[in-house]
């Protein structure tokens, strides 16, 4: 990328948590020591201590990417999820420093803010592009809603005690019909998130494909899909079903889906974009998230780092 520095970063902060607001205080003075602008939305730039807000310029919440580069979140990968929400559409990148636990959306660590403020300010970063979702939900022919997903959209049961009853197609033919907690369609970055608590498999980030994975269903074939890109994924409350279901994106937008209601699903023409500090392979960053053991490997390729060697951020 070119070393021309960033104008503005608009910075995105779960200042609902003490860490939260002190890695934001901490952020804000790197970026402004480094001539880069920081930004914050009001609500979020009025909980920083006064210091930090002198030199913060607020955004406006009817276009608080103006002028920004970079969108810098700390948080977990539900707050990545949330300004998703923020750039979508855009040509802006997310960068997310983890103040979460597992935090694969993030790229960079809390311990090393002032290597991630470097980074920033050199434009030493790649931009990698990720498949989103958008899924639409109709009953009688009729449009009834339709939202989008970076991780997945799953349709769960409204009722607790009762099962859902749904028929799966795949490209206008049925594939299956079951009871059960609901189902997960997943892209491949959502493929370690609920779709991997459901019993999904990992799928590559380079990978172009979408995951159907059913949730406790009961039923002889109920299996995890993985169908290609260029597929739309239906599926349809059955008019027998004892509940009706509940259509959740990302763990954040949500919606009603009623007996005989159809939710399609298929891939999103508009990616979400994320800012990139390390270009390891997925492989590492799997056994560095999920703490994998890994002490009995002798080595492979030569040149590549022991698992103990491998960090994130800078």
């Amino acid at each position: 990328m070119s070393s021309a520095r960033l104008r503005r970063v608009l910075v995105l902060a779960h200042t609902g948590r003490a860490e939260a607001v002190t890695a934001a205080a901490e952020l804000v003075t790197l970026l402004h020591a480094a001539g880069v602008e920081p930004m914050f939305l009001p609500e979020e730039a009025a909980k920083l201590p006064e210091a930090a807000r002198r030199v913060t310029t607020e955004a406006d919440h009817a276009d608080p990417l103006d002028g920004a580069e970079l969108v810098v979140v700390l948080g977990g990968d539900g707050t990545i999820l949330r300004a998703a929400e923020v750039v979508r559409g855009t040509q802006v990148p997310l960068l997310g420093v983890n103040l979460g636990h597992v935090g694969f959306l993030a790229e960079a660590e809390r311990d090393n803010l002032a290597g991630t403020v470097a980074r920033i300010a050199e434009c030493r970063y790649e931009v990698e592009e990720r498949m989103t979702l958008d899924v639409t939900v109709e009953r009688d022919g009729e449009l009834v809603g339709r939202t989008w997903a970076v991780n997945e959209a799953s349709v769960e049961k409204a009722a607790r005690e009762r099962m859902l009853e749904l028929v799966l197609e795949v490209d206008g033919r049925p594939v299956t019909e079951f009871a059960g907690d609901g189902i997960v369609i997943a892209t491949p970055t959502g493929s370690t998130a609920y779709a991997f608590s459901a019993g999904g498999p990992v799928v590559w980030p380079e990978v172009d494909a979408m995951l159907l994975v059913p949730i406790s269903a009961h039923a002889l074939f109920a299996r995890p899909l993985v169908v290609g890109p260029a597929s739309v994924l239906a599926l349809v409350v059955l008019p027998r079903s004892a509940s009706v279901g509940v259509l959740t994106c990302d763990g954040r937008r949500t919606m009603d889906v009623p007996v005989g209601a159809r939710v399609e699903v298929r891939r999103s023409p508009v990616p979400v974009r994320l800012a990139r500090l390390n270009l390891a392979p997925f492989t590492d960053r799997l056994v560095s998230k999920f703490s994998l053991p890994v002490e009995g490997w002798r080595g492979g390729a030569a040149g590549l780092p022991s698992p103990p060697e491998l960090g994130w951020g800078v």
